[in-house]
């Protein structure tokens, strides 16, 4: 999948019961892999500091509930040291600031190493170890509890980097209990690619969700709810095939991560398929529910951008939407 990084949108691709407000980070993090989180956790839309007229989160917690967000992308500087797109600090940068603001505001945010574009640590960081290092960075940085693994194009496609991401989580896992793995990628229609499933699996890595991104995949002129659904049953496939998982331990362990209006393909999402997609998470307690951007979450005509949708809607509508999951 082709969609995240800072060229990207020009050029490639009822709220939660007291109960669960109420519930302690402990009890977040205490939850065993492949159970549904608590919606907090769950409904973490992307937000990029990189472009697209970032928006301040707390305006979107005030109008929509979301306190969670994933903040992308962590990438290498060329080595296999972490920054933010590359060249951004971890610390003291905007990026800290937006962070402290989330925290403020009484949520939390979940990197996200990866993206399309740029230089991916999983590919320069020569063995598990060093990439195992410079995931624990970022965590022991800002305390974290989840990050998500966007791992596409080159990262994705090449064995030996698959086998080495698959390695150094294997190590943040042991190292961090309760942290929370994510590895996000892409499919086609009928479901995700299943090498590195299937990878994972036999390495004995289990992950927190495997999401998959069900847009750029060739949907234009269709009803993207539909073939997210669809999509989404390929992944439920792929991972009873691989873990042994029955229906309900395969939908517990899954995420959506899809993309709000006009897509890089000419796709459209509409707030309507984003309630789709929201009633296939209720029914199947999915682990993850996210979409690239809340940059994005805002009215405009005449095809998607970096800071607008592309089409007819209220500020932060798919944001709402979403808002509504429960886990």
């Amino acid at each position: 999948m082709t969609f995240k990084s800072p060229t990207r949108a020009a050029a490639l691709r009822g709220g939660l019961a007291v109960a669960l407000v109420a519930l302690s980070a402990a009890t977040l993090n205490a939850s065993p892999a492949g159970a549904a989180e608590p919606a907090p956790m769950a409904v973490a839309p992307y937000l990029y500091n990189g472009w697209g007229d970032p928006p301040n989160p707390s305006t979107i917690t005030n109008a929509t509930g979301v306190k969670w967000f994933t903040l992308a992308f962590i990438l290498s500087n060329g080595t296999c040291n972490p920054q933010w797109d590359g060249s951004r600090p971890l610390t003291g940068g905007v990026d800290q600031q937006t962070i402290n603001t989330v925290r403020g505001n009484g949520g939390d945010i979940i990197p996200s190493f990866g993206g399309y574009s740029g230089n991916k640590l999983e590919s320069s960081c020569s063995s598990a170890d060093a990439l195992a290092g410079a995931y624990q960075k970022v965590i022991d940085a800002y305390g974290l509890k989840a990050i998500d693994i966007d791992i596409e194009a080159d990262a994705y496609s090449d064995p030996t980097v698959q086998q080495r991401t698959v390695d150094a989580l294997k190590t943040i896992k042991a190292d961090n209990a309760g942290l929370k793995v994510y590895i996000t990628m892409g499919t086609d229609q009928s479901g995700p690619d299943t090498s590195l499933i299937n990878r994972a699996a036999s390495s004995g890595l289990s992950v927190d969700a495997w999401a998959i991104m069900p847009f750029d995949f060739g949907g234009a002129g269709q009803n993207m709810g539909t073939l997210t659904t669809q999509a989404a049953e390929g992944l439920k496939n792929a991972l009873k095939n691989a873990y042994g998982y029955s229906d309900d331990q395969a939908y517990r362990d899954m995420g959506i991560s899809s993309m709000n209006g006009i897509t890089d393909n000419n796709e459209t999402v509409t707030v309507d398929d984003f309630r789709t997609i929201l009633a296939y998470a209720q029914q199947h307690h999915l682990a993850r529910l996210t979409f690239w951007s809340t940059n994005r979450d805002r009215p405009c005509t005449g095809g998607g951008a970096d800071s607008c949708s592309g089409v007819d809607q209220k500020d932060w509508e798919y944001t709402s939407v979403f808002a509504q999951y429960t886990g």
